[in-house]
């Protein structure tokens, strides 16, 4: 099985490294590919570097409103091939076939917005600051700019960041996740049929040694990141040391209150749909789940019924969710399990030693649900990153806002209820980046910033929006006076 190719400077190429590993469905462990990996992939991130370089000396000179007309293509190009780019991440990453077309769809609205560029950037011009001075404010790219992303969206993260990248001039670097590098094979064979420079958009295969060279390369000016905390704080730390604009989206442990008042039926399937949507692998997915005032287990009794039900499976077949990404996380997410209920948990439902017919190797684990789960515990404290919710109860909300804000993650808080008043209590003293009033995925639309607090973001300027644009772009501050000849007295 040939190793996959790198794309630099225009062309397919192969990488330095002849070292490689596998790329396995998770579903069944089929090796789908085998990825460049090991310390020569360094090698390939300097010559992207180069190229990339080049490329921006040119399209930053391109006017913006020629530049934004590569993004139109870009989006046809993405709209006529959602169905075979969806079949790949499900293929790669286990996701159901409609949780991938939705991915493509949120890849396709930032390339929408990022189209706006041409106002998005524009600067401010204030006349005569002082007698015959004008000043004004105008943006331009940073340079040459890389984004280092995750295994559990590999087809709309990355537009979190290209799109705005090469609008507003800058040249780009693309290193997907080793697990799941398929996809952005499939988008750079579409980027392909751009007319763009040569070196414009890059895409580098590898692990830690091809992000330490990005880190590192004092011509990258700017890196994004999205994945766990640990490794968006390593990378943030290391990036800033260099010199770098960074901006780096860490883990999450998102809760959930429901209200009495809620509306139990629908409040449990949007409830289900958060927890156990994407197998749990996502960001903004709810992990712990308080219920609030439930002293007859009327929510508990309406979520466990909702949730029995869900099928696992093949993402690919008609099943309501797929596999986790590899056996390790199966393993770990099981161990969590078990430490729950060593540490006192009930299980009302075990997903553990989950076998689906006809994929008996696959990564599966079915909806598991955690009762009377310990605040002070790892179950409650850890990103479990699996299809694992823990059910707690509390007194009233200001009890349950109090527990929110103790925790170290700040992605997404929710809260499902009928009271206005509640509501605008929650949205304003719960301390998380997204906050969701009856929602139970607070995905930011891509007009705006995919927020994030604590532990869950480091930097200044998120993903996604005007906050890209800014991320993107470095202002500079022009003052001028232009003496008024025909005044002059001869």
């Amino acid at each position: 099985m040939n190793i996959l190719k790198n794309y630099i400077d225009g062309k397919w190429s192969e990488s330095a490294s002849k070292d490689s590993i596998a790329v396995h469905n998770p579903a069944n462990q089929e090796v789908l590919a085998k990825v460049p990996y090991g310390a020569d992939t360094a090698k390939d991130v300097d010559r992207a570097t180069k190229a990339a370089h080049k490329a921006y000396k040119e399209w930053s000179k391109v006017p913006v409103m020629k530049r934004t007309q590569v993004l139109y293509k870009l989006k046809t190009l993405l709209e006529d091939n959602r169905e075979a780019l969806a079949e790949v991440i499900t293929n790669e990453s286990g996701k159901t076939r409609a949780e991938s077309l939705g991915e493509i769809q949120r890849a396709i609205e930032n390339v929408e917005v990022a189209c706006g560029t041409p106002m998005l950037m524009a600067g401010d011009v204030i006349e005569d600051i002082a007698t015959g001075i004008d000043e004004m404010m105008i943006r331009q790219p940073l340079g040459v700019a890389a984004c280092i992303t995750p295994f559990n969206f590999p087809g709309m993260i990355v537009f979190w960041f290209l799109p705005y990248a090469i609008a507003t001039g800058n040249a780009f670097i693309v290193k997907p996740s080793e697990k799941v590098p398929m996809t952005m094979m499939k988008v750079f064979e579409l980027i392909d049929q751009l007319n763009i420079p040569d070196g414009l958009l890059n895409l580098v295969h590898g692990g830690k040694e091809s992000v330490d060279a990005i880190l590192e390369n004092p011509i990258i000016k700017g890196v994004s990141f999205v994945g766990s905390t640990p490794v968006a704080r390593y990378i943030y730390s290391k990036g800033t040391a260099n010199g770098k604009r960074v901006q780096a989206q860490g883990g999450a442990k998102n809760p959930v209150v429901v209200l009495p008042d809620a509306d139990i039926e629908m409040s449990s399937k949007i409830i289900a749909d958060s927890v156990y949507g994407c197998a749990g692998q996502r960001c903004l997915a709810a992990s712990t789940i308080i219920t609030v005032g439930d002293d007859k287990g009327e929510i508990k009794d309406s979520i466990y019924e909702t949730v029995k039900n869900r099928t696992t499976g093949y993402g690919l077949d008609n099943v309501d969710m797929g596999p986790v990404i590899t056996p390790e996380s199966k393993t770990r997410i099981e161990g969590l399990i078990q430490k729950g209920v060593d540490e006192g948990a009930k299980l009302l439902l075990d997903g553990r030693n989950a076998t689906i017919s006809g994929y008996e190797k696959g990564n599966f684990i079915t909806p598991t649900i955690l009762e009377n789960v310990a605040l002070d515990k790892e179950l409650i404290q850890t990103e479990i990153f699996g299809p694992v919710m823990s059910l707690i109860s509390m007194k009233n909300i200001d009890e349950a806002l109090q527990f929110v804000n103790k925790g170290n993650y700040g992605n997404m808080a929710c809260l499902f209820t009928t009271s206005g008043a509640n509501a605008r209590k929650f949205r304003n003293e719960a301390d998380a980046g997204n906050i969701g009033i009856n929602i139970g995925v607070a995905a930011p639309m891509a007009q705006f910033p995919f927020s994030g607090w604590k532990d869950s973001f480091f930097g200044d300027l998120h993903g996604q929006g005007k906050h890209a644009i800014e991320f993107f772009t470095q202002t500079k501050v022009v003052i001028e006076r232009w003496p008024n000849i025909w005044s002059r007295k001869f």
